[in-house]
């Protein structure tokens, strides 16, 4: 990956929409050695995916929690059994194992503190293996998504 590869990934953080053309003139390299860059970009695996970034609020989804969990056992048939059980949790909008204590931290995003706790009754509190949950409510979003520093 060189320089312009970087500089097509900043652009694309900024906005996937722009065309090839408009990504090939913003980085200064044809049309065609954008284009065959963007593909090998893709196809090799740097570029996951694109998506619209949606204002949870705008969409009903006004209250965020992190959650802390603690698990009981480190074993890996209990940890892929839990992260198969969060991926099918869709309010879980992020999750990340961690080394030390706590196991995993969870972003969630409901409607409200009642659908949250209505959430962690339900679903969050029987997640397996876990031995602790632990929550804290996202007061105010200071960074979201912000793209990777590639300089």
């Amino acid at each position: 990956m060189d320089a312009i590869d970087r500089k097509i990934l900043w652009e694309l953080q900024r906005d996937a929409r722009l065309t090839v053309t408009a990504l090939a003139d913003r980085v200064q390299v044809s049309l065609s050695a954008g284009h065959r860059r963007l593909r090998e970009l893709e196809h090799s695996g740097v570029i996951v995916d694109y998506r619209a970034k949606i204002d949870p609020a705008m969409v009903g989804l006004g209250f965020q929690a992190v959650l802390f969990v603690t698990m009981r056992d480190g074993g890996s048939q209990v940890l892929d059994e839990f992260e198969s059980a969060v991926a099918a949790v869709p309010d879980v909008i992020d999750a990340q194992r961690l080394f030390g204590e706590p196991d995993y931290v969870l972003r969630v995003v409901t409607r409200d503190l009642t659908s949250y706790q209505r959430l962690y009754d339900t679903r969050l509190s029987a997640l397996p293996g876990v031995l602790r949950l632990s929550s804290t409510l996202v007061m105010k979003e200071v960074i979201r998504d912000r793209p990777l520093p590639l300089g």
